[in-house]
């Protein structure tokens, strides 16, 4: 098994994920080489949670122009993982 710490990498703050959190949805930027089992279960031994539902999406990264030299890089391709949790269940990503 995985150890959660390397499969798990940030989670993802925007006003989507925001709104999801209500609902018990979590997003997460994980390992591109994670798989779904390898998601639940390093959730649920990271927080103490149980996990419903998985879904996994690969974002590509974009091409960004340098205004300098005016040549093209890009971003890095992410991979996200969106995590219902139980009923119940809940994650305090920012604690005080």
């Amino acid at each position: 098994m995985r150890d959660p710490q390397n499969v798990l990498i940030r989670p993802v703050v925007s006003e989507k994920s925001y709104a999801l959190m209500d609902d018990n949805v979590y997003v997460f930027v994980v390992d591109p080489s994670a798989t779904k089992i390898d998601v639940r279960r390093a959730v649920e031994q990271a927080f103490g949670v149980r996990v419903s539902n998985v879904n996994t999406l690969n974002r590509k990264g974009k091409v960004r122009r340098n205004r300098k030299n005016n040549t093209l890089g890009h971003r890095p391709d992410t991979k996200r993982a969106i995590v219902t949790l139980h009923e119940g269940d809940s994650i305090d990503l920012f604690e005080s």
